[in-house]
């Protein structure tokens, strides 16, 4: 059989290119000399349990970068394009760093990520390295920013401003007087419940059992059936949704009928979808207020879903923001290059999709406000915002 040898070895040069490529918000072709290209990297679980959450990170990410393309930004006299580079991380620590260090390698201009407190962390001392600014949309552990990296900032409340709320909320609204605590000893469950639990005893509660799972279990039913002999009057679990989900499924097939509480891992679509009747009456926290409640956030939501045929599942609006802080920086410095805007990004105020984004010296949001929700017939509600106005009662 006579074989082409010359198509072969174009063939192959085209698969082998097309290995481990990173996605694109735009068409990649070269850059005419006054059009500047700027590539956004991000970093999330886009496979395993938390894929739906992460995917959702992706997605709010490239909204951002596509609008920008859109309306035609420009920095330093040149037209900006925005390419967006996007990573799986996997939830993983180690994967996190090699997932940085790629894009480092292809010299992005900065990072929107990582997702998980266990994998922003690790992941920021190599963006700190090598001076690519970080701006995470959903780390909440206090320690991410005050490792003292200039490159670190948050869009989102860190777990000590949440868990506040959340142990505030729960001995003082929800009258809760003997709690029982899980986390799933990642860095975001159990900074969440330290900071939880030190708020809840503050205003009146006792802890009377602090239990400890991981982020891979599914199976709780020794753990709930010991709490259950102990009477508590809340369940509150530090933790993401895969693990939420069988918890609350497993709590109730037990006949446990305390009132259940998580953070922010906790407020998806996708447990109220997954847990099913389980799930009313629990009780999950965001930051900042409602969409509903932002000048653009129902705008913003409208057009998610058009986009992307589902709703927002947690930190796509962060991600939003977290892009266009970044986007500001650089037209304020007049330039893409990190050395020269990440000065910027302290100082950058802008109107966001989720709250006003300001920073403290620290690289964290100022003022964030802390909404809890609840599930009422199917649908998270909110029930009251810490720091803001509250919202009407389900």
């Amino acid at each position: 059989m006579f074989i082409n040898k010359s198509a072969l070895l174009v063939a192959l040069g085209i698969a082998l290119a097309g290995c481990g490529k990173s996605e694109t918000a735009s068409n990649p072709a070269a850059a005419s000399p006054d059009e500047l290209v700027i590539k956004i990297g991000a970093a999330a679980p886009l496979t395993g349990p938390q894929a739906h959450i992460g995917k959702d990170n992706e997605n709010g990410t490239r909204m951002a970068i596509d609008d920008a393309n859109a309306r035609g930004v420009t920095i330093g006299g040149k037209k900006a394009r925005f390419e967006l580079l996007s990573e799986d991380d996997q939830t993983d620590p180690k994967t996190a760093t090699i997932v940085a260090q790629k894009l480092v390698d292809a010299k992005v201009n900065g990072v929107i990520g990582h997702l998980n407190s266990g994998t922003t962390i690790p992941a920021s001392a190599i963006y700190f390295k090598n001076g690519i600014p970080q701006i995470s949309p959903s780390a909440t552990a206090v320690r991410y920013t005050a490792q003292g990296y200039k490159t670190a900032f948050r869009v989102m409340t860190n777990d000590a401003q949440q868990g506040k709320a959340l142990g505030e909320f729960a001995a003082k609204v929800l009258g809760a007087k003997q709690i029982a605590v899980i986390d799933d000893r990642t860095a975001y469950g159990q900074g969440l419940a330290d900071e939880f639990v030190k708020s809840a005893e503050a205003n009146g509660a006792k802890i009377i059992v602090r239990e400890y799972t991981t982020d891979k279990a599914v199976d709780f039913t020794a753990v709930l059936t010991s709490i259950k002999g102990k009477q508590p009057d809340l369940l509150f679990f530090g933790g993401m949704d895969p693990q939420g989900v069988p918890m609350i499924k497993q709590l109730r097939a037990l006949g446990i009928k305390t009132q259940f509480m998580m953070g922010d891992g906790g407020y998806t679509p996708k447990l109220i979808e997954l847990a099913g009747d389980a799930a009313e009456g629990a009780y999950a926290s965001l930051p900042g207020v409602p969409l509903d409640n932002m000048p653009s956030g129902r705008d913003f939501a409208k057009r998610y879903e058009e986009r992307f045929h589902q709703p927002i599942q947690l930190y796509a609006p962060y991600c939003y923001d977290a892009v266009n802080v970044m986007i500001a920086a650089m037209q304020k410095a007049g330039s893409a290059e990190p050395e020269k805007y990440l000065p910027e990004i302290g100082k950058t105020e802008i109107e966001g999709v989720t709250a006003k984004i300001a920073f403290d010296e620290k690289g964290d949001i100022k003022g964030g406000a802390v909404t809890v929700y609840q599930v009422h017939q199917g649908k998270w509600h909110a029930v009251q915002t810490m720091g803001g106005t509250p919202a009407v009662k389900p």
